[in-house]
């Protein structure tokens, strides 16, 4: 399978995304750094329980003192499926809609390749621009257990796959909606409004109880939103986001056979 489309464009983010991996990963190892200094502060456990719809706001659920609760609630719950999404969305945009509007689209378009074919490299590219962000988190949690925090390998793993997959899914959105619409800034705005409201409903589902049946329609779920970092990434749970990633691949592959190319 020829790869030069998906080579080129993780050439020129190969920068972007170096910056993100290693910003992303020395928030880590502060936040890692900083638990032994909290672990032991009932007073966040206290914040935690009385304020249990701001706590939720934040991604905060259960002890906020507990190696689980404490990554939850300064990275997994919320900053990092927010930095991968930033990674795959602004991709998703771009790398259809956005080249559409800049005309360089068109140069793409008359290589001896199908559409489908572009857009499955591109899917490729995007794919591939979600892994290192999680993986340098993940190692440097593992790094953690120096820090008294630690948690199981093979939770983190799903974990990490999870995220992985979140920010697949959003990104395969804003390519579907920038294939279907030609415009990057309705691909990235619709993309981040959907993600943002997916994230609330997710958040907020265990503390308010008419909420609490949704919370199957939030990826975030199916990524984080589960305890999956204690309890273990069901397979189940991964499938699902495959499968919706997988939806909205047939639906970018459809409308982009049918965008008038700059």
């Amino acid at each position: 399978m020829r790869t030069e489309i998906a080579g080129m464009d993780l050439l020129l983010r190969r920068r972007s995304l170096l910056w993100y991996a290693f910003g992303m990963g020395l928030y880590a190892l502060v936040v890692i750094a900083l638990y032994p200094t909290f672990k032991d502060d009932s007073g966040l456990d206290d914040f935690a329980s009385s304020s249990e719809t701001m706590a939720a706001l934040f991604g905060v659920s259960g002890s906020l003192t507990s190696p689980v609760g404490w990554l939850n609630a300064n990275i997994y719950g919320n900053f990092l499926p927010l930095v991968v999404l930033l990674v795959t969305v602004g991709y998703g945009g771009a790398c259809l809609a956005g080249q559409n509007e800049e005309g360089t689209l068109g140069l793409l378009a008359t290589e001896p390749l199908s559409r489908r074919t572009i857009v499955a490299q591109k899917f490729g590219a995007m794919t591939l621009l979600a892994i290192p962000v999680c993986v340098v988190t993940a190692l440097c949690v593992v790094i953690g257990r120096e820090f008294e925090l630690s948690v199981d390998y093979w939770a983190l793993t799903g974990t990490t796959v999870g995220v992985i997959l979140l920010g697949v899914v959003f990104g395969a959105l804003a390519m579907a909606i920038g294939a279907a619409t030609g415009s990057r800034g309705a691909a990235v705005g619709i993309t981040s409004a959907v993600a943002a409201t997916a994230y609330l409903l997710n958040s907020l589902a265990p503390v308010v109880n008419w909420l609490h049946p949704f919370r199957f329609l939030s990826p975030f779920f199916y990524a984080t939103g589960d305890n999956q970092l204690e309890d273990g990434m069901p397979l189940g749970w991964l499938a699902i986001l495959v499968a919706i990633a997988a939806v909205l691949l047939v639906a970018t592959v459809a409308a982009f056979e049918r965008l008038d190319i700059n």
